[in-house]
C-alpha cells in the first residue's frame, strides 16, 4: 500500500487591528486540515516512520503518549487507514476517557504503565513485544529524524516569504524539521519556537540533536501558562476569542499558546514594522477533548 496523504494544507491570513496598527502581515498554515485525526505534524512526524515500517516488513506499530495524547489517536488512525496493527502504551493509571475511546474505535490496543516504568520507554518495547518481530517502535511523539525530515518538507510547500515562522514546541522535532527546511530552501525567514513546558529552555538541545547542520533560531520561553497541559484564565479567554473571530479551532495546550505569544510580541512591538509572519496551526485539536472544563 502506498503510504501517503494528499496535503491540503493552505495559509490563510489572520486580521486584527492589533496588526493593522504596525502593518504587520499575520498568516497561519493550516495544518490542522490535513486530515482530521491524524492531522498538523502528526502525519508529517508519522510518514517516514510508517514507510520505514513497510519496509522493514513491520506490521505493527507500538507507541506511547499520555491519556489525552494526539500522538497516539493519530497513530491508531493511521494504522487503521494503512493496514497496520497499533498498541498505545499509555502513561499513568487506567482511565477511560473520550480520546482513548477514539484510540480503540480506531482498533489500537492500549497498555497503561506506571509513571516510572514509563520513563524507560525502550524498556517498555520490550517487556512487551521482545519477541514480536512485527513490532515497531515509535517513540513518544514520533520523536526521530524521519519525523524532522517529514516536517521538514512543510516549508517546501511555502509560495510566499516570511521575515518570521512560529510554532509551538513539545518534542522539538517539528521545529528542528522546519529550521532544516529552512536551510534547505536558504529561507530567509527567522524561525521562533514556544515551547510548551516550563522552564523550556531545554528544548534547544532537542531540536540540535536533529538538525542537519547548525542554526540559529528564536525561542521565547514565557508562554507555558505553568507547564505542559496548563492554562489560566487570560489564555482561555483569548482562544475562545480567536475561535470566535476568526472560525479557526485551536488548543490550549499547542497552537493556542503559540498563537498568543505572537500576539503578545506584537503588542510589545518585537516586530519592525511591515513584517510578515507565519503561524505553524500544528493541528492537535482533539486535545480539546482534555480541556473542555476549563472552557
Amino acid at each position: 500500500m502506498n503510504i501517503d496523504l494528499e496535503i491540503f494544507s493552505p495559509v490563510h491570513q489572520i486580521k486584527d487591528k492589533l496588526f493593522d496598527e504596525q502593518d504587520l502581515k499575520v498568516f497561519i498554515k493550516r495544518d490542522d486540515l490535513i486530515h482530521p485525526i491524524i492531522s498538523g505534524n502528526k502525519w508529517r512526524k508519522l510518514k517516514y516512520l510508517l514507510k520505514k515500517a513497510q519496509a522493514q516488513n513491520k506490521n505493527h506499530l507500538v507507541t506511547f503518549g499520555g491519556a489525552y495524547s494526539n500522538h497516539l489517536l493519530a497513530t491508531a488512525a493511521a494504522a487503521a487507514k494503512f493496514g497496520f496493527k497499533s498498541t498505545g502504551i499509555v502513561r499513568g493509571e487506567t482511565v477511560q476517557n473520550d480520546t482513548l475511546f477514539l484510540c480503540r474505535l480506531h482498533g489500537m490496543n492500549l497498555i497503561f504503565a506506571d509513571r516510572e516504568s514509563y520513563r524507560d520507554k525502550p524498556a517498555l518495547f520490550d517487556k512487551y513485544f521482545t519477541n514480536n518481530d512485527e513490532a515497531f517502535f515509535i517513540d513518544e511523539g514520533g520523536t526521530s529524524p524521519e519525523a524532522a525530515k517529514g516536517c521538514s518538507e512543510l516549508i517546501d510547500e511555502l509560495t510566499e516569504t516570511y521575515d518570521h515562522i512560529f510554532c509551538a514546541c513539545g518534542t522539538g522535532t517539528m521545529a528542528a524539521g522546519i529550521i532544516n527546511g529552512l536551510q534547505n530552501n536558504s529561507s530567509p525567514a527567522r524561525f521562533n519556537a514556544i515551547p510548551v513546558f516550563k522552564n523550556g529552555g531545554f528544548i534547544a538541545d532537542e531540536i540540535n540533536k536533529l538538525l542537519t547542520s547548525p542554526a540559529n533560531y528564536n525561542l521565547h520561553t514565557d508562554y507555558h501558562f505553568g507547564g505542559y497541559g496548563k492554562v489560566n484564565a487570560e489564555l482561555i479567554v483569548f482562544i475562545k476569542r480567536f475561535i470566535a473571530t476568526t472560525g479557526i479551532l485551536i488548543d490550549p495546550v499547542y497552537t493556542g499558546k503559540m498563537l498568543y505569544a505572537i500576539y503578545d510580541l506584537a503588542a510589545k512591538k518585537y516586530f519592525n514594522q511591515g513584517s510578515r509572519i507565519l503561524a505553524i496551526h500544528s493541528g492537535g485539536i482533539w486535545g480539546l477533548l482534555g480541556m473542555k472544563d476549563k472552557f
